[in-house]
């Protein structure tokens, strides 16, 4: 099951009674539901009402878990919560962002990257990367790639571009969402071998994306990462969004023509 927290201490989904619990045990007006999927889940952190639940409000049935002395504080009103705390900004590329502007799966900030190139391999290729922290979120990001424009290296730069803006915010934790297994191989697996071989592949060849993967790997570097596949075009939120950013970005100027 998957325990989607919408108001707590740290919202996000959680894959346990237990964890779920930590986040809203003795948290004023504390919303949270259970879920049969991870998609659902995700669904009403967001906001939005599952099919099976149009009011998007918790029933009985699904708190069965909960004491009868949580479910009447959770009865409060909103108006019981305490204001949102928020770190004081700091000199940085970004403006510092305070932890309720997150979504958390656990104790990592969860973010979806992608990147989109149409007419790729070709001369006229446009290449863009899209960020996607959340709805409306400050730090979403619809971008021209700079340089050799083609879908690989937008997947990669998608990635640096989020890592970049998590290390910014002092996050050290990320779960980093993409539909490109070429680049989750590439960081998780690939690049140990090709710094061996002197970044060349199996078959001795250098490798193309050298460049981008260097800088890949160089910004995980203290990094706690969970590098998360996703389907893409298969109507995940995140996805799409993160999808409809990177289609955004190519279609802007290359600043670095």
């Amino acid at each position: 099951m998957f325990y989607g927290v919408r108001r707590g201490r740290r919202p996000g989904v959680y894959l346990t009674w237990n964890e779920c619990k930590e986040q809203v045990d003795r948290f004023p007006a504390a919303r949270f539901k259970k879920f049969g999927t991870e998609e659902e889940a995700w669904e009403f952190v967001r906001g939005r009402a599952g099919p099976s639940d149009p009011s998007g409000q918790e029933s009985n049935r699904e708190r069965e878990e909960e004491p009868a002395e949580k479910r009447k504080r959770e009865s409060a009103s909103d108006e019981d919560e305490p204001p949102s705390k928020h770190v004081k900004p700091e000199p940085s590329p970004e403006p510092l962002l305070g932890r309720d502007k997150f979504i958390y799966m656990g104790e990592s900030a969860v973010v979806y990257t992608d990147g989109c190139c149409s007419s790729n391999g070709r001369r006229r290729a446009r290449a863009g990367i899209g960020i996607y922290w959340g709805p409306g979120h400050p730090l979403n990001v619809g971008d021209r790639l700079p340089g050799r424009q083609t879908n690989q290296r937008a997947e990669i730069h998608a990635a640096c571009k989020a890592i970049e803006q998590a290390k910014n915010q002092n996050i050290e934790k990320l779960v980093l969402y993409t539909d490109s297994m070429f680049t989750i191989n590439g960081i998780t697996s690939w690049v140990k071998g090709w710094k061996k071989n002197g970044w060349k592949t199996s078959t001795g060849k250098d490798v193309i994306n050298k460049d981008d993967f260097i800088k890949l790997d160089e910004l995980t570097r203290g990094m706690d990462i969970q590098w998360m596949h996703i389907p893409g075009h298969a109507g995940f939120v995140g996805n799409e969004e993160a999808d409809r950013l990177a289609r955004e970005g190519a279609r802007k100027a290359d600043d670095s023509a």
